[in-house]
């Protein structure tokens, strides 16, 4: 006895009218609230079954709650280094003028102090040498005297000009050190460089003018070492002004 076998039945396509139907379920699905009766028929509340799965039993917290993809957290990490990178380059533009002009300070300070060093050095110097240059300008006032007076007695050519060689030796290594003479022999009577020991008339230079020379002055560099003392003409003689006066 053959047995007959029997063919599986294939599905059939569904029609466009079960399609509609179907989509029409599943939309009505998403959208409408759960009834009682998918819960055996009773009215059931979702805040007793959270409470019995141990779940939060706000339910608005869990609506607001949000979960952050990473991409937002790495967005937001971005711009807050975005934020930061002007904060710290501005810093450091600041903290490099501050820099800067505390350097110019300290440069415009170590000229000052260099410049006042050697000034102090120079006065240093200077009131050193002048203590010396007093104690031979007696010496030198003794070797013009002596030139002068071996000129009006005549004395021997070769004793006048060795007096004459050690006096200018003398001046030229007193030069070096800035001792220089001043210049009196016809020049404006100056209270400041000048000191008048007498007054002769004058038949040729007018009043005030220094007509002969007694002690000669020196300079140490630009300060006065010691005045020249000179006589100043006091201007014609009285026959020559009474005749002026006729």
């Amino acid at each position: 006895m053959s047995k007959s076998k029997e063919k599986p039945c294939s599905p059939k396509a569904p029609s466009e009218a079960g399609k509609q139907h179907a989509c029409e379920d599943a939309g009505q699905r998403k959208t409408d609230p759960p009834s009682p009766e998918r819960f055996g028929g009773q009215a059931t509340d979702l805040s007793s079954v959270a409470r019995d799965d141990g779940l939060p039993t706000d339910l608005s917290a869990i609506a607001s709650a949000t979960v952050e993809a990473p991409g937002a957290k790495a967005g937001r990490q971005s711009s807050s280094q975005a934020t930061t990178v002007p904060v710290k380059a501005a810093d450091h533009v600041e903290k490099l003028a501050k820099l800067h002009d505390r350097l110019l300070r300290l440069q415009a300070d170590f000229d000052n102090f260099r410049k006042r060093t050697l000034r102090e050095k120079s006065e240093l110097f200077d009131s050193a040498n002048q203590a010396l240059m007093l104690e031979l300008l007696p010496v030198l006032d003794h070797l013009q005297l002596g030139i002068q007076a071996a000129s009006a007695q005549q004395a021997d050519k070769a004793f006048r000009e060795g007096l004459a060689m050690i006096f200018d030796q003398l001046m030229g290594v007193l030069s070096k050190f800035g001792l220089s003479p001043i210049k009196a022999e016809n020049q404006v009577f100056d209270p400041n460089w000048f000191e008048a020991v007498n007054t002769l008339p004058s038949a040729t230079e007018p009043e005030g003018i220094v007509v002969a020379l007694v002690r000669r002055g020196y300079m140490l560099r630009n300060k006065l070492l010691r005045p020249a003392q000179v006589i100043v003409s006091s201007g014609p003689p009285p026959e020559q002004n009474a005749e002026c006066e006729i």
